[in-house]
């Protein structure tokens, strides 16, 4: 299925897997490239070293494109950035907007940048830096969300920006990936039916706690960390929700300085990003410091499997989803259903 999604990438299909914290691993985004999609490996949570040795081993597991995402506000973002030219990454993605001069960086070495974004401004924004196409998430969407369905969202991105636009928010078949492409999108990303594939490196117990889970099974909260976030609905979230102001910041003062050493980023970065949180919205500063704390909360969950310790981002989409297929079937699938429909809109 062609696009200006895969004719920019140089993929198979328009299908987009996650830069997912403690998820989106080498195992994962080699799997989606083989099936012909976009695997974005998780940067945020790797140290340097584990970064560089991520990119080899899905570069040994297939010579297919694939992406990384990147913070542009950690401390060696710009080693990170060089790491990714000398390896040929075809995609650089971000969760937070790239500075100019880094897409500049990058799109004069041939690293394709695609960030994310929340709103059409954003959009605007990093496309006049040069962006060569955005992924928009709508409010059904896992982990940091907003408040606007991808179903209004889409289309104000798409009137404000003349580059590709890849859909994300409550995709999970082929009837969603038709519905973007009706819209005008270039394709789908999708976080949540991913982790929950055959190829997820995530405890086998956790996606079963997923998979029971009904379309009342996620909640937005700030109490992880002063921003809405989507999860799953559990006795933690439950506790985090009533806990008191002291309990929480001791233990995300502890988590804080662990994710610190993972993320590259240093004392300092921490403090300026807090100061900027801090002036630029209405968090107190228990929220600032739990916002740090957020990526130890998650790998508890998905890497250790701790439901008591650990939070679960997750779309609303988990309620409609009940199996853990392989990545190839799934992608396989989803492309041949949306042909089908597109085929038999245009035949009346």
């Amino acid at each position: 299925m062609k696009t200006a999604l895969t004719a920019l990438a140089g993929i198979r299909h328009p299908v987009v897997q996650t830069g997912m914290g403690w998820v989106a691993g080498p195992r994962l985004v080699s799997a989606t490239a083989e099936a012909g999609g976009l695997g974005i490996l998780a940067s945020a949570t790797m140290t340097y070293d584990e970064l560089a040795a991520a990119i080899k081993e899905v570069k040994s597991r297939t010579s297919r494109p694939f992406g990384v995402n990147l913070r542009a506000d950690a401390e060696d973002a710009p080693r990170r950035v060089e790491l990714l030219i000398s390896e040929e990454v075809r995609v650089a993605s971000f969760a937070l907007a790239p500075k100019k001069d880094m897409i500049a960086r990058l799109k004069d070495n041939g690293v394709l940048v695609v960030p994310s974004v929340g709103a059409a401004r954003h959009a605007e924004k990093v496309a006049g830096w040069g962006a060569d196409a955005v992924i928009v998430q709508g409010g059904e969407g896992g982990g940091h969300t907003g408040g606007v369905a991808t179903t209004l969202l889409l289309p104000s991105v798409l009137d404000a920006v003349d580059i590709p636009v890849v859909a994300a928010g409550g995709f999970f078949d082929g009837r969603g990936l038709a519905a973007a492409l009706a819209y005008g999108a270039a394709g789908v990303a999708m976080g949540t039916r991913f982790l929950l594939t055959r190829e997820s490196t995530v405890p086998d117990e956790i996606k079963q706690a997923y998979l029971a889970r009904d379309l009342n099974g996620t909640v937005v909260t700030r109490k992880v960390d002063g921003m809405p976030h989507r999860v799953l609905r559990t006795e933690l979230v439950d506790a985090l929700e009533s806990a008191g102001p002291v309990s929480g910041l001791a233990r995300a003062a502890r988590n804080a300085a662990k994710f610190r050493k993972l993320s590259g980023l240093s004392w300092r970065s921490l403090a300026t990003e807090g100061l900027r949180m801090k002036r630029g919205g209405d968090r107190t500063w228990s929220q600032v410091l739990m916002a740090a704390n957020t990526p130890m909360l998650l790998r508890a969950g998905l890497v250790e499997g701790d439901r008591s310790a650990g939070v679960l981002a997750s779309g609303q989409v988990v309620g409609l989803l009940d199996d853990l297929p392989a990545i190839g079937e799934l992608i396989e699938t989803i492309v041949a259903d949306a042909d089908g429909i597109l085929r038999r809109l245009a035949s009346g």
